[in-house]
């Protein structure tokens, strides 16, 4: 019998973005872990917890682009391009990022970009920091007594300034979650009470949330920036604000000393 001599097809390249979570491993989603066990190469964030990344297959190519306030091992347009080249080459790829990507984690400038080159890919969504560093935090972002809405804002814009909308962050009853704000803190908290919010309005801070290393600083408007300095509070933090702050009190559960060990930030 004739050897079949049929070159076999070139496999096809394709791309995963991929939510990891704000850090807990186990808040990941069941095909987050499918495709990091399958996966023939891994782009991944800063943001992304070692224990998480214990479930990526031990021979896949890890290659880090973490980004940190003024330090980017890879600039995004080299992100871009490398994507881009490792489905070329014929990979299954998993781009992931901390919390989930389509919420200021720069998922769809990376697809624009595999989209106008042709490649395939797809997306599977992660538990955003808003709701899984506030249910960790013990503050609900919504509350029937104290909030019906809540405003997702990033601390800094595609040019570095805070030039937010100030009116928007100071309607009542209402929450506003801050990402990537710990560096202007101090302005943000100056220009809310410049338009109208009260300086006693309630404030929580949160750093490392859902992992091992987790702290909680509460205060107010007025004194957060203060406190948060003396605290020496270090990036990734989470900024909630708004009256649901006050229950933390009587809703905290989760105790970072006795979350598992390898619970900490890559």
């Amino acid at each position: 019998m004739k050897a079949d001599t049929t070159p076999a097809a070139p496999r096809t390249g394709r791309v995963y973005l991929v939510g990891a979570g704000p850090g807990d491993p186990e808040l990941l989603t069941l095909r987050a872990v499918r495709l990091l066990q399958q996966t023939d190469a891994i782009v991944y964030d800063h943001l992304v917890s070692a224990a998480v990344l214990d479930f990526v297959r031990p021979d896949a190519e890890r290659i880090y682009a973490g980004k940190r306030r003024n330090e980017h091992t890879l600039l995004q347009e080299q992100i871009n391009e490398l994507l881009v080249r490792l489905a070329r080459e014929g990979k299954q790829v998993v781009r992931l990022k901390g919390g989930d990507p389509f919420i200021f984690g720069r998922g769809g400038e990376e697809l624009q970009t595999l989209a106008a080159h042709g490649v395939a890919f797809e997306v599977v969504p992660g538990v955003t920091a808003a709701s899984g560093v506030s249910s960790y935090a013990g503050i609900p972002l919504t509350h029937r007594d104290y909030a019906q809405t809540c405003l997702f804002v990033t601390g800094h814009l595609k040019d570095g300034t805070a030039d937010l909308d100030w009116p928007a962050m100071t309607r009542l009853r209402q929450t506003v979650v801050i990402y990537m704000g710990l560096g202007g803190l101090p302005e943000i908290c100056r220009q809310m009470i410049a338009h109208g919010a009260s300086p006693n309005l309630p404030i929580a801070v949160v750093q490392d949330g859902t992992i091992a290393t987790q702290r909680v600083v509460t205060g107010t408007l007025v004194d957060m920036p203060e406190r948060v300095a003396q605290a020496s509070l270090v990036s990734p933090c989470l900024t909630i604000i708004g009256e649901v702050v006050r229950l933390r009190e009587s809703l905290t559960w989760f105790q970072p000393e006795l979350a598992p060990e390898g619970c900490a930030q890559a």
